[in-house]
């Protein structure tokens, strides 16, 4: 900063079109910088992913600067270990950039593991686990999992963009099942503004403590870490809850968590149907897909029917594919219709 002033940013979806207009790839988030005196600012440190090895490369990363004329590029002042450097004519969009030919040869980023646990009262504990690059911002992913906690990890690795990766779980309890879904994804540059989780580990029993690996695709271990799964909220709660009403957690658990939530889905079969709206079964449709619990053609197949066959058809698709694919329909329900899932679990 030249002299005191406001400074305000926030992140903004990147308009891929116009990045492969220019022959470049998005490095990083765009952010969209504001000031109460735009003079005050004369320069930014933007936060990079790169390895030192990738570093080497001559002229890989850049600073793409977009207004209302277009878009043009910053040349960097200093490229750091962690961030570069530039000067800022004036405000707008301003995010770092690479040149894909430069990076033919090695796609190897500074990654991070974010894991999330979904509130417990469920058949099963569920963790979202989210590879990405480390200069996404650990708190707009975040807030995309609002009510879920977010696991304090050791979270830094290296991966490599393109290849495939995958989620194993070493529960203390040797008679511990968990499920991975998918078994193994392709890590992609992704910055927003959706942060949909890169798998989802499906514990079938109970346990405070877990060992989470993620492996490349020739089986070699790229992260290890210990992770607690106790909610730190709900000792809060406790303290918070009349001796009296510290009731067993069996009475207080959701009838549908009492049972597979396949047979949950079974059961409640009819009553979907009939009250599912066409909005909801769309959504539920898209969540569903991008969870890859269905595939495209199955999706099309259920959006061609009328309400109540899409809706049939829907639920028997998932229902089929057993408890841990129920249960993503389960929860996407609970959030998208709060109310027909009460109903639902009170009949």
């Amino acid at each position: 900063m030249a002299q005191e002033a406001e400074l305000l940013y926030r992140t903004v979806p990147w308009d891929e079109s116009l990045l492969q207009s220019a022959g470049k790839q998005a490095a990083g988030p765009l952010f969209d910088v504001k000031s109460s005196d735009e003079a005050a600012l004369c320069q930014l440190r933007l936060p990079h992913s790169e390895t030192e090895d990738a570093l080497l490369l001559d002229g890989l990363l850049s600073v793409v600067h977009i207004t209302e004329e277009g878009l043009s590029i910053l040349e960097p002042l200093e490229v750091t270990h962690t961030h570069v450097v530039v000067n800022v004519p004036h405000l707008s969009l301003l995010g770092i950039i690479f040149d894909p030919l430069k990076r033919l040869l090695r796609w190897r980023i500074n990654g991070q593991i974010l894991v999330f646990l979904r509130p417990p009262g469920r058949e099963e504990q569920i963790l979202d686990v989210h590879l990405l690059q480390n200069n996404v911002l650990v708190e707009e992913v975040a807030e995309k999992h609002r009510g879920a906690v977010h696991i304090t990890l050791s979270s830094d690795c290296e991966l490599d963009i393109h290849h495939s990766y995958s989620v194993h779980c070493e529960p203390e309890d040797c008679d511990m099942v968990y499920i991975t879904h998918p078994k193994s994804k392709k890590f992609e540059s992704r910055f927003g503004p959706n942060y949909h989780p890169t798998f989802l580990v499906y514990l079938t029993t109970s346990t405070e403590k877990v060992v989470l690996k993620v492996k490349d695709q020739d089986g070699n271990v790229v992260w290890y870490c210990p992770v607690s799964l106790e909610d730190p909220r709900k000792e809060l709660s406790q303290r918070n809850v009349p001796a009296e009403s510290r009731v067993p957690s069996e009475s207080r658990v959701p009838s549908e968590s009492r049972a597979p939530a396949d047979q949950w889905l079974l059961s409640v079969r009819t009553e979907f149907i009939q009250r599912v709206s066409p909005p909801v079964l769309k959504d539920l449709l898209d969540k569903l897909l991008e969870s890859r619990v269905i595939i495209e053609s199955e999706m099309e197949s259920a959006r061609t029917k009328s309400r109540n066959d899409g809706a049939l058809e829907v639920l028997d698709v998932v229902r089929k594919k057993g408890a841990a694919a129920s249960r993503v329909l389960i929860n996407a329900l609970k959030e998208l219709d709060p109310y027909l899932y009460r109903t639902l679990n009170s009949s």
